[in-house]
């Protein structure tokens, strides 16, 4: 029934969104960018540079570092929103935390390092929710209990 009014605010969304895409400015053409990314214990520090696409952390290929596709992922997503994918090299590293943490580190600091690079990559990333530091962190654990809120159990018997 409604359909075809659906189609057209869907399509009228749609549009803004490839207009704000294809308006991106190309990557830049020298100097280096550096930029810090964390989240819960996971430090990344990302340098990125013009080049062909190569993508290093720890001295280690993506595919070697990162198994899991998400995190992946996770690593590439900054650079396809802002269609530079094949266009910067990154070199990486990261220390802490587990490797979903790591990811998330890594892709807050590839999306700063572009901002840095070039102002008008901001707003598809900011869009995307890459930009926002997720602070929450492990909460510690207290004494009288087995972890941080879980109570030893109770028996009355």
């Amino acid at each position: 029934m409604n359909t075809p009014e659906m189609t057209e605010v869907q399509s009228g969304a749609a549009a803004p969104a490839a207009e704000v895409g294809s308006s991106l400015p190309p990557p830049p053409s020298s100097g280096t960018f550096v930029s810090t990314g964390r989240r819960k214990s996971s430090v990344a520090r990302v340098r990125l540079t013009p080049g062909n696409g190569s993508i290093s952390i720890n001295g280690r290929e993506l595919n070697d570092y990162f198994k899991v596709i998400t995190e992946r992922d996770a690593v590439t997503a900054p650079l396809s929103a802002t269609k530079t994918t094949g266009m910067v090299n990154l070199a990486i590293t990261v220390m802490g935390g587990g490797r979903h943490g790591q990811a998330d580190a890594v892709r807050l600091g590839v999306s700063r390092a572009l901002v840095k690079a070039e102002k008008r990559y901001e707003p598809p990333l900011r869009d995307r929710g890459y930009l926002t530091r997720d602070s929450r962190e492990v909460e510690r654990k207290k004494y009288g209990r087995r972890k941080a809120r879980r109570r030893f159990q109770f028996s009355k018997r």
